[in-house]
């Protein structure tokens, strides 16, 4: 009724225990790799898509004053405006900035590296258009009613400016100029 297992008997069953605990950390192995490996590439993506979104924030460019020429006839045709990068952002070409002018005269966007739109000259900071630290300063010239197609500004009328760097951050200034202009003057503070 009862038998006793012999020494061969035991050995078999040793080894095929043996057998299924192998196969099952080769298994576990398996899925610990696909797992590794998927964190790896989310923390990636994580990493990247953290990096544009602070760029995004933080990579825009900063007022520091704006004046317009007041031609003959007591009209604004050229906006001289001075730029420096925001505390906290990258290195920003100006270049690879697009401007919206929104106002009466109605919208146009832009890019500062086409000919012919906008002229960038940096009095402080490396000649290439690149604002790198934060005391480098460059003084963008737009001409109205010329390539851009943006009439020219009269007493009273206003116009919001949009700046955006290549990475998407933006900011807006709002220029108005003053109700009454005279014929002595040639620049006005905006």
């Amino acid at each position: 009724m009862f038998e006793f297992a012999t020494d061969d008997d035991r050995g078999q069953v040793g080894i095929g225990t043996l057998i299924v605990f192998i196969a099952m950390v080769l298994v576990a192995a398996i899925a610990a790799g696909v797992l590794i490996n998927t964190a790896g590439f989310l923390q990636t993506q994580a990493e990247a898509t953290g990096e544009e979104s602070t760029s995004q924030v933080s990579d825009r460019l900063q007022v520091v004053s704006q004046a317009g020429n007041v031609t003959d006839s007591q009209a604004v045709d050229e906006l001289d405006i001075v730029l420096a990068k925001a505390p906290g952002a990258g290195n920003i070409n100006l270049n690879d900035t697009t401007v919206e002018l929104i106002g009466d005269g109605g919208q146009e966007t832009f890019s500062v590296g086409d000919e012919g739109n906008a002229t960038i000259d940096m009095f402080s900071g490396s000649s290439d258009s690149v604002l790198i630290d934060t005391s480098d300063r460059a003084e963008l010239n737009i001409v109205l009613d010329s390539d851009i197609e943006y009439d020219v500004l009269q007493a009273g009328d206003r116009l919001a400016v949009t700046f955006t760097t290549a990475s998407g951050a933006s900011t807006t200034t709002e220029i108005r100029v003053p109700t009454t202009l005279t014929e002595d003057q040639s620049s006005v503070r905006l």
